[in-house]
């Protein structure tokens, strides 16, 4: 079995045919999938769906590319992360590849998303993108290894993943890994503990081969874990049990 630790299920493309989207995940052996929030203002869908759903999570957060007015507060993340299906902060971060300028909002932000995660002791979903060293050295400074979490969709190269799990977080791999030219991210999977690794859809976005281009969807992370077994040399069946394990471990489901 499998589980899909960061998907959008709410999203248009997906959310039109969740019957179908469940029932593929059922034939293609996902157990579970986390539905990811990127803002507050569609928290509230991200988290019927796993009220209505036995086998879907959810998350709290404000992904770092939306800019606005008021920014979310602590309290507020605190509040609505009670929610006993709400099982992570995020997704939150930096991202310094879509956005210039002065980005302190956003360091601020991601800030604000660990210090919500420390008090409701709830791991963190992190997105970093074209910004590994702030990243790291925020996850630092607000000791944010006392949440723990997840680097999602990770990108990065081996130095960066091994300074995450020292740090005290997984590794999560999206359909990117499976891509022929997705050398660096296929090194890290190769030398990176299995104990320490996740897989991920990021549905609707950047499905695995075969599908690469289309609507991605929670069904397809067997993929990425058929890849890891690849790169590892071994079955596949390891690789799912073993990041289910991961998974209910991260998010104290066990």
């Amino acid at each position: 079995m499998y589980i899909d630790s960061h998907c959008h299920l709410n999203f248009p493309g997906l959310v039109e045919d969740l019957d179908g989207l469940l029932a593929n995940m059922k034939a293609n052996q996902v157990s579970h999938a986390l539905c990811v929030s990127v803002d507050l203002v569609s928290f509230p869908e991200v988290l019927a769906l796993a009220v209505q759903h036995e086998n879907l999570y959810a998350s709290v957060g404000m992904h770092p590319d939306y800019e606005l007015d008021t920014e979310p507060t602590q309290a507020e993340l605190v509040r609505l992360a009670q929610h006993p299906k709400v099982i992570a902060i995020g997704e939150t971060g930096l991202d310094y590849y879509r956005l210039t300028g002065d980005l302190e909002w956003q360091r601020e932000r991601f800030r604000t998303h660990i210090r919500a995660a420390k008090e409701c002791d709830k791991p963190l979903i992190i997105h970093t993108r074209s910004a590994a060293t702030d990243t790291l050295r925020i996850v630092y400074e607000e000791d944010a290894a006392k949440a723990g979490g997840v680097m999602h969709c990770f990108t990065e190269n081996l130095e960066v993943a091994y300074a995450a799990i020292e740090l005290g977080f997984y590794i999560s791999f999206s359909g990117i890994l499976t891509f022929k030219n997705a050398t660096q991210i296929k090194e890290v999977a190769r030398n990176i503990p299995l104990e320490k690794i996740l897989i991920e859809t990021d549905s609707p976005y950047l499905a695995p081969t075969p599908y690469r281009g289309k609507t991605n969807q929670p069904a397809y992370v067997k993929h990425v874990a058929e890849e890891i077994a690849r790169l590892k040399n071994i079955s596949v069946d390891e690789v799912g049990e073993a990041t289910s394990n991961n998974f209910n471990q991260l998010f104290n489901l066990t």
